[in-house]
C-alpha cells in the first residue's frame, strides 16, 4: 500500500496573542434529575426538529409510491408552494443551505479576482460559498444588530467587487435599504442568506424577496427543516433558468450529455421536498410558537441587569423571527478566571440546559486566519466573547423555558465579579 500523508490541519496557536477569550469546548450536558424535570425530557437540547404526524403523512406516501429521487413530483410541488409562500417568482430547491449560497455565486458569473463583501459575524458557509468558487472575500464588522455594518461597506469597495452577501442574524433583518441603495449604486448584485430567517419582514417584503437572490437552508435546526436541503428564491427567469441549469450537472436542453458550463450536483430528493412540503403548511403554526417562545424568555430574562437580550426592541417596519434566542452577559462582567460566559454555560450544562456559542468571526478562524491575520473587527470580537444562544426548539414548552431561565438567572447573578 502506497503511504500518503494527509494535509495538516490549521494551527489555533495565533488565539493566545490576541487577548481575546475563545468558547471553551462544548461542556457536557447533564441528565435533569427526575423530580425536577420541566418536562419528560432528560436534558433540553438547543434544538430539535418539530415533526408531527402530517410530516409523516407526507413522506410514507413518497416512500409508498417510489418517487423519492429528484425527478419526482413532490419536488416541483415544493418549489412551487415555496415560491408562493415568500413571495417571489421562482424558487430552486437543492441539496443545503450551503450550496444554495454556493449556487448563487457561481450563477452570478463570479469567480477568481472577483469580490464579495459579506460580514466577518456569520456562519463558514457564508464564506465557504465564495471561496469556492475562487472569488475573494471581504469583511465587514457587525452593527449593534448583530448584522453585518452598512456604514462600513462602501469604503470597502473596489473595481473587483461584484457582490454583498448580507446575512439576517439570528432571524433580524439587514438594512436592506442601504445595502440596495450601494448596489445599485456601484451595480452590484446582492445575495441574502437567508438561513436563519424564515419568514421575516422587512419593511413590508419577505427576506429573501429583496436582493437578486434569497438562500434558505433547511437544517435541522432551522425554522423549516427537511434535514438538509435549501432553496434558491428570485425574481430574474435568467437566473433562475441559470441556476437550475447548474444544480444538475449543467445538462443543456438540447442534448442531454452535453454541457456547457461547469455544473454541480446539488439535487434535492422528494423525500425531503415532502418533509418540506408539510412544515411549510404548518409554517405560520411554526412562527406563532417562535414568537410565543421568544417572549416568555424576554419577559422572565429582562429582570436581570446581566443579562443583555439581542435584539430585544425591533426598529421600526422591521419584524424579526425568533430562529435562535440569543443573550449576552454585559461586558462589565466578562472576567472571571477567564470568561463568564463560558463559566455560565458549563453551569447550564450541570443543569442539563443545552446551549450554543455565538459564532467565532471569519478572520478568527483557524482556517482563515492568515488571510485576514492584519484585521480586527472589535464588534464581532466581543459578540463571540459575550454571546450564546439558549434552547430554542418550536415544540420547547413554557415550563422548560421558566426552568432555563431560572438557572441562568440564578447562575448569572450568584457569581461574584
Amino acid at each position: 500500500m502506497v503511504k500518503f500523508k494527509l494535509p495538516e490541519k490549521a494551527s489555533m496557536d495565533f488565539e493566545k496573542k490576541l487577548g481575546l477569550v475563545f468558547p471553551d469546548s462544548e461542556p457536557e450536558i447533564k441528565e435533569i434529575p427526575k423530580n425536577k424535570r420541566p418536562s419528560d425530557r432528560k436534558t433540553i437540547p438547543v434544538c430539535w426538529p418539530s415533526i408531527t404526524d402530517l410530516e409523516k403523512e407526507y413522506v410514507f406516501r413518497v416512500v409508498n409510491d417510489g418517487w423519492v429521487s429528484s425527478l419526482g413530483p413532490e419536488v416541483k410541488k415544493f418549489e412551487k408552494e415555496y415560491a408562493e409562500k415568500f413571495e417571489v417568482k421562482y424558487a430552486i430547491s437543492c441539496t443545503n443551505g450551503t450550496e444554495a449560497l454556493h449556487l448563487a455565486v457561481a450563477s452570478l458569473g463570479i469567480g477568481p479576482g472577483d469580490e464579495v463583501i459579506l460580514p466577518t459575524f456569520t456562519m463558514i458557509a457564508s464564506i465557504n460559498s465564495v471561496l469556492y468558487t475562487g472569488a475573494t472575500p471581504i469583511l465587514v464588522d457587525a452593527d449593534g444588530r448583530l448584522n453585518i455594518d452598512v456604514k462600513q461597506i462602501e469604503q470597502k469597495i473596489t473595481k473587483n467587487t461584484k457582490a454583498i452577501m448580507p446575512v439576517h442574524i439570528y432571524g433580524y433583518p439587514c438594512n436592506m435599504d442601504e445595502i440596495m441603495r450601494i448596489a445599485k449604486k456601484y451595480n452590484l448584485r446582492v445575495i441574502e442568506d437567508v438561513a436563519e430567517s424564515h419568514g421575516a419582514l422587512y419593511k413590508g417584503k419577505i427576506t429573501g424577496s429583496i436582493g437578486d437572490v434569497g438562500c434558505y437552508s433547511f437544517y435541522a435546526n432551522k425554522i423549516i427543516t427537511c434535514g438538509e436541503g435549501g432553496m434558491l428564491t428570485t425574481n430574474n427567469k435568467e437566473l433562475a433558468e441559470r441556476i437550475r441549469t447548474l444544480m444538475n450537472h449543467a445538462f443543456s436542453p438540447e442534448r442531454h450529455f452535453c454541457h456547457k458550463f461547469m455544473g454541480y450536483n446539488c439535487r434535492m430528493t422528494a423525500m425531503q421536498a415532502a418533509l418540506g412540503r408539510a412544515q411549510l403548511k404548518r409554517f405560520n403554526e411554526i412562527l406563532e410558537k417562535k414568537e410565543q417562545l421568544r417572549n416568555r424568555y424576554i419577559q422572565n430574562l429582562s429582570i436581570s441587569p446581566r443579562i443583555f437580550i439581542s435584539n430585544q426592541d425591533p426598529e421600526e417596519g422591521i419584524k424579526p423571527v425568533c430562529w435562535m434566542f440569543g443573550v449576552q452577559i454585559v461586558k462589565d462582567h466578562l472576567s472571571v478566571k477567564g470568561n463568564i460566559k463560558n463559566k455560565v454555560r458549563n453551569l447550564l450544562a450541570k443543569k442539563g440546559i443545552e446551549t450554543r456559542n455565538f459564532f467565532v468571526p471569519m478572520h478568527l478562524q483557524p482556517i482563515q486566519y492568515k488571510r485576514f491575520e492584519s484585521q480586527r473587527y472589535p464588534v464581532s470580537e466581543s459578540l463571540m466573547e459575550s454571546g450564546f444562544y439558549l434552547p430554542s426548539a418550536v415544540d420547547l414548552n413554557g415550563d422548560e423555558i421558566d426552568y432555563v431561565c431560572e438557572h441562568l438567572i440564578d447562575i448569572v447573578e450568584g457569581i461574584k465579579i
